[in-house]
C-alpha cells in the first residue's frame, strides 16, 4: 500500500503536523507514504521518520502556472503509482483534479476548514470520500454543497501521548523559555498557532491589556513570510496600549508540549470564522492546561464549558469578554484535563480509522 499526501507547504500549523503525524502511523503500518509539498521544515522530519517526500509547487494560486505545474504533478503521479493520494488544500486539490485525468487514483480530500462556499472551494467534497476533523465541518459541507453522508467521515485529529508527555518534556528547553520569556510570577496566557488576521490575536492582545498586571501573554508562532504585515501590526498594536512588557512574541517553536506546560491558560482566539476542529486546545487540555476559546465550530467538539476551561458567548466587545474569561479561569480548579482529554482525543482510534478510510478508497 502507497499513500501520497498533497500539501501546499510543510511549514508549520495543525494541518501540517496532523500529516508528520499520520505519516508515523502510515510508515508503522508497514505501508509507503510520499509527501508532496512545495516545501517546509517539516519535510525533513517526514523523511526522519521513514517517509519520503517530492518537490512540487502546489500551493501557489497563480492560475498562470496551473497547468505547467499540474504536469508536473502527473509525471510524479506516474512514477510513483500510489494507491490512494490524500488533498489537504484546494489547490493541491485542483491540481490532482487536473492530473489524474486518464489516471483514475482514488482519492481523498481532507476537509481541514470552513472555506467561503464557492465553485473554488466545493472541490474539497469532490474525493471518493471526504474526511473533516469536526461534525461541525461535516454539517457545514452538507448545507454548501449537499454532499452525502455516506461520502463523509469525520475523525477529529488527537494527541500523540507520548509526544505530550508531561514526565518527558525536555526541561533544559523549558527553563530556557521560562527565563527567555520572562515568565515567572506571571499568570501565562498562551495564543498557539500561525499568525494570521483569523487567529484573532489583535483581539486577545486587546483582552490582556485590560487584565491586571500579573497576566503576561505569550504568542506562540509567526507569519508567513508573504504575511509579515500581520505580525508587525500586532507589534505595533502592542506598544499603542502600552503592554510591551506583557507580551512575548515567542516565534516558531518546534516544542509544542513543552511551550504549553508553560501556560496557565491556553486561548483559542479565533472569533471571527471557527476553527475546524482546534488542535491546539486538544493539546492544551492534554498538558493539563484550561482553554478559552469562543463557542462556535470546534471549539465545541473540545472544550466543555466550566469543565475543561470557559466558552465565550457571541457579543460585541469581545476583549472584554475574553479578559472576563481569562480573569475566570485564573481563579478556577480543575480536574484532571489530561487523562480526559487523551480519552476524548485517543490517538490510537485516529490512526485506526485513518487507516480504515485509505484502504476503503483503495480497494
Amino acid at each position: 500500500m502507497k499513500t501520497l499526501q498533497l500539501v501546499p507547504a510543510m511549514e508549520q500549523g495543525g494541518v501540517e503536523r496532523g500529516v508528520v503525524e499520520m505519516n508515523r502511523v502510515i510508515v508503522g503500518a508497514g505501508w509507503e507514504n510520499v509527501v508532496v509539498a512545495a516545501g517546509g521544515r517539516l519535510l525533513a522530519q517526514i523523511e526522519k521518520d521513514g517517509g519520503r517526500t517530492v518537490l512540487c509547487e502546489v500551493k501557489s494560486k497563480n492560475p498562470l502556472t496551473f497547468f505547467s505545474r499540474a504536469a508536473w504533478l502527473k509525471k510524479i503521479l506516474l512514477a510513483e503509482k500510489p494507491d490512494v493520494v490524500c488533498a489537504h488544500s484546494r489547490v493541491p486539490a485542483w491540481l490532482f483534479k487536473w492530473a489524474n485525468r486518464g489516471l483514475a487514483i482514488p482519492w481523498i480530500t481532507f476537509a481541514h476548514g470552513a472555506n467561503s462556499v464557492s465553485r473554488y472551494s466545493k472541490v474539497m467534497t469532490e474525493g471518493d470520500l471526504t474526511v473533516t476533523p469536526s461534525r461541525y465541518i461535516a454539517d457545514y459541507l452538507q448545507h454548501a454543497y449537499g454532499i452525502g453522508e455516506e461520502k463523509l467521515r469525520v475523525i477529529p485529529r488527537a494527541i500523540e501521548p507520548e509526544r505530550f508527555d508531561i514526565d518527558r518534556l525536555d526541561r533544559d528547553f523549558i527553563a530556557a523559555k521560562k527565563s527567555e520569556w520572562g515568565t515567572e510570577g506571571f499568570f501565562v496566557v498562551m495564543g498557539l498557532g500561525r499568525i494570521t488576521q483569523l487567529k484573532g490575536y489583535d483581539m486577545l492582545i486587546r483582552a490582556v491589556a485590560k487584565l491586571p498586571s500579573r497576566f503576561k501573554l505569550v504568542l506562540v508562532g509567526e507569519a508567513e513570510a508573504l504575511r509579515r504585515e500581520v505580525e508587525q501590526s500586532l507589534h505595533a498594536l502592542v506598544e499603542e496600549l502600552g503592554v510591551a512588557s506583557r507580551v512575548v512574541f515567542a516565534g516558531n517553536q518546534q516544542q509544542v508540549a513543552e511551550c504549553l506546560s508553560l501556560a496557565d491558560v491556553v486561548v483559542s482566539s479565533n472569533v471571527r470564522k471557527p476553527e475546524a476542529f482546534g488542535r491546539s486546545m486538544a493539546e492544551a487540555l492534554a498538558m493539563g492546561k484550561p482553554v478559552v476559546a469562543r463557542a462556535f465550530g470546534g471549539a465545541l467538539d473540545v472544550v466543555r464549558d466550566g469543565v475543561d476551561g470557559v466558552l465565550v458567548a457571541e457579543g460585541e466587545d469581545y476583549a472584554a469578554q475574553f479578559a472576563a474569561a481569562i480573569e475566570k479561569v485564573s481563579r478556577m480548579k480543575f480536574g484532571d484535563l489530561r487523562k480526559e482529554a487523551l480519552e476524548r482525543f485517543s490517538f490510537d482510534k485516529m490512526a485506526e480509522r485513518s487507516l480504515s478510510v485509505y484502504k476503503e478508497v483503495s480497494k
